[in-house]
């Protein structure tokens, strides 16, 4: 795999002279700067290129190239985005981009309710609790017609939950999940413009929503034939609804619409062992063996999830996912396609020197680093033993 880190630009508390120093050969980045749905100009992506590659690194992945939601919900001025979406390819594929990572959650991206939860090491990590979502969602947003997604004893729970909140508790809850995380399309929401924005999807189902990601890619998909850029759909982050909001990119059956709904080589995954993780009938090793030649990029992380919807990121080796039969899949994969992905270890805790120092949620530099290292030695294992 090549090693890759995911950088926000000259804003990053992250240098990129620390990603080089942590052993990655590559940038995963994104032009943050630039209004959803606007085309990214040529000067721009070169004058990013530029400073990434003055540093001695390589621009690896776009991610992400942000998906307009009136394309979500088909509505306003959708053709008018899709056009600029595929301009945004082209200019791209002028200097050299290959792979393009996106989503199509709708309204939010990742979702969580602890933006800094401490563990029982010191360290910080960033979590969801069901719970906080009910509490959230019935009784702070007071969303119409929730009380129909909840069970009479989850929305009691989830009172219970929010009535035992301290006020900077539930400052944090609200923040946590408004704010807009790191890749989000937005910079955060006001109760009210949150809630306006789920009444946009009013009326579109999980099918309808794949009907709109299926046309999106009739559309995008030729173009990236034509420019060689290779398109990598993110899962679900949480891989489940929330809020109301459907979810079309969170199992196998839904990876295998998305990939024979537009069939062509360029149609394809970034393959999250996070988000998809979160699913315990999710089998990754199997997912890898099934899709692999449609995988395009690699987040290599892992979670630790309970009986009750909860879930926490956990060290890069340990939690719930496979993470040694998961990477064996990948090297066998690669092998075979005689290719080597781009791979970026995914989040990371808040340790050491970190828990001292104003850090994107996640996103800090050590436990990045940790986790890098402990997925090269795991891959650099695995290619031992295959030669042996």
């Amino acid at each position: 795999m090549t090693q890759t880190m995911r950088w926000y630009g000259q804003s990053d508390p992250v240098s990129l002279q620390d990603i080089k120093q942590a052993g990655a050969t590559g940038i995963v980045t994104a032009l943050h700067q630039i209004p959803y749905g606007e085309i990214w100009e040529i000067a721009a992506i070169l004058e990013r290129k530029a400073i990434i590659e003055q540093a001695g690194l390589t621009w690896e992945v776009v991610e992400s190239v942000p998906v307009h939601e009136s394309i979500k919900t088909q509505s306003n001025n959708y053709l008018e985005h899709i056009e600029n979406y595929k301009q945004t390819i082209r200019n791209l594929s002028q200097i050299g981009i290959k792979t393009v990572c996106y989503n199509f959650m709708p309204v939010l991206d990742w979702t969580r309710t602890h933006l800094f939860y401490e563990l029982p090491t010191g360290a910080k990590a960033v979590r969801y609790e069901a719970l906080g979502v009910a509490a959230f969602d019935l009784y702070i947003l007071k969303r119409t017609n929730a009380e129909n997604d909840y069970s009479p004893e989850i929305a009691a729970k989830a009172l219970d939950y929010l009535t035992n909140l301290s006020d900077s508790e539930k400052e944090e809850l609200i923040y946590s999940i408004t704010k807009g995380l790191p890749g989000s399309e937005e910079d955060g929401f006001t109760i009210e413009q949150f809630r306006n924005n789920l009444n946009t999807y009013e009326g579109i189902d999980a099918n309808k929503l794949a009907e709109h990601l299926q046309f999106f890619l009739n559309e995008i998909i030729p173009i990236c034939e034509q420019a060689g850029i290779f398109m990598a759909i993110h899962p679900d982050d949480p891989p489940f609804p929330i809020f109301g909001l459907p979810r079309i990119m969170s199992t196998a059956n839904d990876i295998e619409r998305i990939i024979n709904g537009t069939k062509s080589p360029n149609n394809g995954i970034t393959f999250c062992t996070g988000s998809l993780g979160v699913r315990a009938d999710n089998d990754l090793p199997e997912i890898v063996k099934k899709f692999g030649k449609n995988i395009h990029f690699i987040h290599l992380r892992s979670t630790l999830r309970d009986a009750e919807g909860n879930f926490t990121e956990d060290n890069h080796l340990e939690g719930n996912v496979p993470m040694f039969e998961v990477v064996k899949a990948i090297v066998e994969m690669q092998e075979e396609r005689k290719i080597s992905l781009p791979m970026r270890p995914d989040h990371g805790h808040q340790m050491l020197d970190d828990l001292h120092k104003k850090t994107i949620p996640g996103y800090s530099a050590i436990g990045r680093l940790k986790g890098l290292a402990e997925l090269r030695g795991l891959e650099h294992g695995i290619l031992g033993f295959m030669k042996q």
